[in-house]
């Protein structure tokens, strides 16, 4: 058996595997390089993902903060709004003779339930309550209640033409629609520009 000296030499034998293990040591950091930029990418897209959240949390926090300044006063205000209908109802049933007799407590009387009304409608406005009070308006059902329908030959169809219950609104909301009846009939409204005339 002949031997083959180049074999058997050690020098060779590590001479001949160094450009394998040269690529096998390449291809290692290769792919330890490709797993690196893997994990890299991902961080970054959780980074980004958490910064939107975070802004998205941050504008809701501001959102609701803005809302419950706005809006805290709306349970007491639904409240007031009981003394204020009071208050107009005593108004209203005083007759306009009487007002205007000689009688000068029933006038001062008068005059102080007006100014206490007028001042509790200031305070609520402070606040943020608006009145509706929308006579002679288009029917909006987001703001007004219909109570009935009835004829009126002076209002167009589909307008309010009598006010049962004035509303509120506290800043966009409703706090409590108006209370109204809608005209059934009447003249049409008014549209832009006159019908042309034949010749």
């Amino acid at each position: 058996m002949t031997r083959n000296p180049a074999t058997e030499d050690p020098n060779l034998e590590a001479a001949t595997d160094a450009p394998e293990q040269a690529q096998a040591t390449e291809g290692g950091i290769e792919a330890q390089i490709a797993a690196l930029q893997n994990e890299r990418d991902d961080l970054k897209d959780k980074l980004l993902r958490t910064l939107a959240e975070m802004e998205n949390l941050r504008r809701r926090t501001e959102r609701e903060i803005a809302d419950a300044k706005a809006y805290a006063a709306t349970s007491f205000a639904r409240d007031m709004l009981g003394s204020s209908d009071n208050l107009r109802r005593a108004l209203e049933s005083v007759p306009d003779a009487a007002r205007d007799a000689a009688d000068a407590t029933l006038k001062a009387l008068y005059d102080g339930v007006e100014l206490t009304e007028r001042e509790l409608l200031k305070t609520l406005e402070r606040h943020g309550v608006r009145k509706i009070d929308p006579l002679g308006e288009k029917f909006d059902p987001h703001l007004h209640q219909a109570m009935f329908e009835a004829p009126d030959p002076a209002t167009p169809k589909g307008m309010v033409s009598k006010v049962v219950q004035v509303g509120y609104k506290i800043g966009e909301r409703v706090l409590r629609p108006a209370l109204v009846g809608i005209s059934a009939g009447g003249p049409k409204a008014e549209q832009g520009g006159d019908k042309p005339t034949s010749h």
